[in-house]
């Protein structure tokens, strides 16, 4: 056999062999990101949830009469602004992210003042609808917790894939970008003060 004849033939070997590598790196990151595109709806999803929840206790609050509006009103005025803050799946960069995690945070805290306000209406504490809203809502918040930490776990994945060598050399060629995890929201690191009034 004559050396060229040899020499392309390794050539072609090796060319078909990077192909392949290239090929099964794409599909894999392909992959990976769908499925924290997936896992990003899932997080919508239950968000969404919680959303559709409130409104209805919403309703079921506007009942006591002489409840305190403007505590209904901060709550109203969050769910709208937090239903309002959506992300395309597409785009889940760390800004986006931070927008969503304020907007979604703001409805927590205003959704929290509401529990502690409920506590002075009896009426409303032993409103079978409401106490039934409450337990749906808790545990709503619980699957949220959960499709976060499942959404953090896929872009793990993805980025893993697309950021270690020599796969990172690839990344940057086929477009793969690094994907913004959930965070926890600012200052959650540190315990609440709580004060107990015994009298």
């Amino acid at each position: 056999m004559k050396k060229w004849l040899i020499t392309l033939i390794i050539l072609a070997v090796i060319v078909f062999g990077l192909y392949q590598w290239a090929v099964g790196f794409n599909n894999t990151a392909v992959e990976y990101e769908a499925k924290a595109k997936t896992a990003w709806s899932n997080v919508e999803s239950a968000y969404q949830r919680r959303n559709d929840l409130i409104g209805n206790l919403v309703k079921t609050v506007q009942g006591a009469a002489d409840f305190e509006r403007g505590t209904l009103t901060d709550v109203i005025e969050a769910r709208a602004k937090a239903t309002s803050t959506t992300i395309d799946a597409n785009n889940l960069t760390a800004d986006n992210m931070a927008a969503f995690q304020e907007a979604q945070s703001g409805l927590t805290g205003a959704l929290s003042k509401l529990m502690v306000v409920v506590e002075r209406y009896p009426e409303l504490k032993a409103n079978q609808n409401f106490l039934e809203l409450q337990s749906q809502l808790e545990g709503t918040e619980n699957r949220i917790n959960v499709e976060r930490n499942n959404f953090n776990e896929k872009v793990n994945e993805y980025d893993i894939h697309t950021t270690k060598f020599p796969g990172k050399l690839l990344a940057g060629l086929f477009g793969f970008k690094e994907m913004a995890r959930y965070k926890a929201d600012p200052g959650s690191e540190q315990a609440p003060d709580v004060e107990f009034n015994f009298e």
